[in-house]
């Protein structure tokens, strides 16, 4: 199997927002549905080269490593390869970087040595979409996602429902750079111990998505898109609770969600375990406003930071670069 020796790679991935887990029961058979978004504002930019030895550089390069070794041993590829992070997401902040990160190493070998591999198998591969399939729906095509949950056969959740995000609606961000959200080991202790979810409140929050969620997309209606995403993340918040110390991850973002609450922002919410936290707007000034006010009110959290950002409906894209010369290829994920 021969490389592109004179060739390097670059992919660009979107982060994406969790925006919770409709049936974490699974009466019916599939459990761990959910939905999404994709975003702009932050993201992965990777560029692999392959060559005799394994060599990385930039934010999360060793991780990146790890995710290129499985790969050169599951193919049997001859040597390995460099590796130059430009961009990465916070680690642990509820906005997809571990997968991001291992789908955009997995589509840059792939393309470097003219590998023929589906994003939903690479996933399998490299172990991303264990629960919620958004991150691997995020990266192959952006949008507004809904997954099917993991059947008894599953790999990784099939997307059911995309839909593009509003082009003129923005999304407000809490950030919190004191905290992080459970991952590894404790998030799965979590899983392993909370109580049984309800068929009556998965029944529930499934009349959200198709009553309100994605109507509300459909028809341009942020007032009903975010009347379901509320009344999914006050569900899903309080089954979490017990794992995450409250409704919210950071007792500082959970201060500024109920503000935003309070000044019916619609949609507001937290990313996965967090501790990013949210809140949808129907216009960049409304958002760029909001974001000014709660920097003028919140000067006694000065761990929070503020960022305003579109969806992103493009999933991520690859550059398929010609050393010494200005040949280039773009081209989507697939």
């Amino acid at each position: 199997m021969l490389y592109h020796k004179n060739q390097n790679v670059t992919v660009r991935a979107p982060a994406r927002l969790h925006l919770g887990f409709v049936d974490l029961g699974g009466a019916l058979g599939r459990k761990f549905i959910s939905a999404g978004i994709a975003i702009e504002g932050f993201g992965t930019a990777i560029t692999v080269k392959a060559q005799k030895k394994f060599e990385a550089t930039g934010p999360g390069s060793e991780r990146a490593l790890n995710f290129a070794r499985t790969l050169y041993e599951k193919w049997n590829l001859d040597g390995g390869c460099k590796v130059t992070v430009h961009e990465s997401i916070p680690e642990h902040s509820g906005l997809g970087s571990g997968t991001q990160l291992a789908l955009s190493m997995g589509a840059g070998i792939a393309h470097l040595w003219e590998i023929d591999v589906d994003i939903m198998e690479l996933a399998d591969m490299l172990g991303r979409g264990a629960r919620s399939g958004i991150g691997v729906a995020a990266f192959q095509q952006g949008g507004v996602i809904v997954d099917g949950g993991r059947g008894p056969q599953t790999r990784v959740p099939p997307t059911i429902v995309r839909h593009p995000f509003p082009e003129a609606w923005r999304i407000l961000l809490v950030l919190d750079q004191s905290d992080s959200g459970l991952h590894g080991p404790t998030e799965s202790d979590a899983f392993s111990t909370l109580p049984r979810f309800s068929d009556q409140c998965a029944g529930f929050l499934s009349r959200q998505v198709l009553a309100r969620i994605l109507p509300g997309i459909v028809e341009n209606n942020i007032r009903e898109f975010g009347l379901g995403i509320s009344e999914i993340q006050a569900r899903v918040g309080d089954y979490f609770a017990p794992a995450q110390g409250g409704r919210y991850t950071s007792a500082a973002v959970a201060q500024v969600i109920e503000y935003l609450a309070e000044n019916e922002v619609p949609g507001v919410g937290q990313s996965s375990w967090g501790p990013t936290g949210f809140g949808f707007f129907d216009s960049d000034t409304a958002a760029h406003s909001m974001l000014r006010e709660l920097q003028t009110r919140f000067t006694h959290l000065p761990q929070l930071g503020y960022k305003v950002v579109k969806g992103d409906n493009r999933g991520a894209t690859v550059l398929l670069n010609e050393e010494n010369s200005q040949a280039h290829s773009t081209q989507r994920v697939v």
